[in-house]
């Protein structure tokens, strides 16, 4: 069974697990071999954000690596809060992949976050095969 290198990094990344590893949650994930590699684009996608994270501080956090044109923390309707995922968008691919360099792993507003290319959406009426929609 393989795991998602995302959620092995999450658990090695936590408090308990950080001062006592010695396996580095980012070697892991270089060596999975079931994550399909997603072309680079200008769109990020941050995840592990905490759920009081409002887009504005997402756009400050992520603009020291370049010029963003657009960031937007994803919220629940019914409460407003964080539903602990977004999306940053950068002007070029030079500044999304300093944005990934810089951002992935590193702590915002007391949580760890990771920041990849975002994949495309699969259009309306489309299957998600395995072919056609790569996996987590």
């Amino acid at each position: 069974m393989a795991l998602r290198p995302g959620l092995v990094r999450r658990f090695l990344s936590t408090s308990v697990f950080s001062s006592q590893s010695s396996v580095s949650a980012s070697a892991f994930a270089a060596n999975a071999s079931d994550k399909l590699a997603v072309s680079p684009s200008t769109t990020l996608f941050v995840h592990g954000l905490n759920k009081r994270t409002t887009s504005e501080k997402l756009q400050e956090a992520f603009s020291q690596f370049g010029e963003v044109v657009h960031a937007r923390v994803v919220t629940d309707r019914a409460t407003g809060y964080s539903k602990g995922y977004g999306f940053v968008n950068y002007a070029t691919l030079e500044d999304s992949e300093n944005g990934v360099k810089g951002m992935d792993g590193e702590t915002l507003e007391g949580w760890v976050i990771f920041a990849e290319y975002a994949r495309p959406r699969i259009p309306p009426g489309q299957s998600a095969s395995p072919e056609t929609y790569p996996p987590y």
